[in-house]
């Protein structure tokens, strides 16, 4: 059996772009991507803070040091640029992995710049 179990996350990251017209998924800043243990193409969660909105997309890798979080297609109906989202990603584990796993959290600046980088 197994079962799903945070991940890691980018916590309380601002959205520098919002383009509707683009397919679809979330473009993150690859420093952003590294630290958060997230794979490009890797299904994520988005929690908008400023509104409760709540959405699951794909990760695009993003130019390294830009700070770029955009949500591309229909997803960018649902942020503002300069709305605080937070990033979550899952993993499948069985029960006995999962008692020892250690997520990340990824906490950025005001600028979408890693500062601190903690086990959760």
């Amino acid at each position: 059996m197994f079962i799903e179990i945070f991940k890691s996350k980018i916590h309380r990251v601002r959205v520098t772009e919002a383009n509707l017209n683009y397919v679809g998924s979330i473009t993150i800043d690859e420093a952003l991507m590294e630290a958060a243990n997230l794979v490009e193409g890797e299904k994520v969660q988005i929690v908008n803070n400023n509104n409760g909105a709540r959405l699951e997309t794909y990760v695009i890798r993003g130019e390294r040091g830009t700070g770029v979080i955009c949500l591309n297609g229909a997803a960018a109906r649902l942020v503002q640029v300069g709305d605080i989202v937070i990033i979550i990603s899952y993993a499948y584990m069985t029960p006995e992995e999962a008692k020892t796993f250690q997520p990340v959290a990824v906490f950025p600046d005001e600028n979408n710049r890693l500062v601190i980088h903690t086990g959760q």
